[in-house]
């Protein structure tokens, strides 16, 4: 039962990741297709044309370079949300995806759209690693490690003066990454949850003997809950009477 149910988990994730990342493709190949860009329905910081931009800019990219590098993280770490918090699973991503692009509307630089899925992968990755860390569930921790393995190098992303050469939305990153922090924290007591041992409970039990039978000291107890009294027997001599017993209680 427990492996269908992870299976049933698993396939949810894949599909539902799949569908999601296709999107991405059909809006990049919309653009081709038309020989136009929906590249103003970016986010264009603190100006009111481009709040939309909130909820459509993941789906655009600038090129085909910038879409194929987002898809394989967005796909797997999505995937795994889907895996690891299945009841919340929707919520989580919603609200990653749009607190995200509120704070690159707030604190971003405001001459240029930004646009791309890499501020909802770096959410995502920090989701993952942070709740590995916090909750200390062996599942959680190992695929935190894996994250580190697969995109380690992601941290680069917050210093765009290693690529001078590249238009990079270091802000879209860092507000990514420390959303997925926040809500890591907000869902700490969701998903996979450590153990739990009550180690008190196992050493009271031990401590505690089978054969302890309580006293019981009242008329009419039997032998197994009450000792028998001692009958004492006084022997008495005089030389009128001669060698006497009298029994005594």
């Amino acid at each position: 039962m427990v492996l269908q149910d992870e299976k049933r988990r698993l396939v949810t994730g894949v599909v539902t990741f799949a569908i999601i990342t296709a999107v991405l493709w059909l809006v990049k190949g919309l653009e081709l297709a038309g020989g136009f860009s929906f590249g103003t329905l970016g986010i264009l910081p603190l100006q009111a044309r481009g709040l939309p931009g909130i909820i459509f800019s993941p789906l655009i990219h600038a090129d085909l370079a910038h879409l194929a590098a987002n898809s394989p993280p967005f796909f797997l770490l999505g995937a795994a949300l889907v895996y690891y918090y299945p009841k919340e699973a929707l919520k989580i991503f919603i609200q990653l995806w749009l607190i995200t692009g509120l704070w690159v509307w707030l604190f971003a630089r405001g001459n240029s759209f930004h646009v791309g899925a890499s501020g909802v992968v770096y959410a995502l990755a920090s989701f993952h690693f942070t709740n590995g860390l916090i909750k200390r569930e062996p599942r959680l921790m190992a695929f935190g490690m894996l994250v580190i393995f697969l995109y380690g190098s992601m941290i680069w992303g917050f210093f765009p003066d290693f690529f001078p050469k590249k238009n990079i939305s270091w802000e879209s990153h860092l507000m990514g990454a420390v959303a997925g922090f926040v809500m890591a924290l907000y869902y700490r007591k969701s998903g996979p949850q450590p153990k739990q041992y009550d180690w008190e409970d196992e050493e009271d039990d031990a401590e505690a003997s089978p054969t302890d039978i309580p006293e019981d000291n009242t008329p009419g107890a039997s032998a197994l809950t009450a000792p028998e009294k001692e009958i004492q027997i006084n022997y008495d001599y005089s030389p009128e009477k001669g060698l006497g017993r009298n029994d005594q209680e």
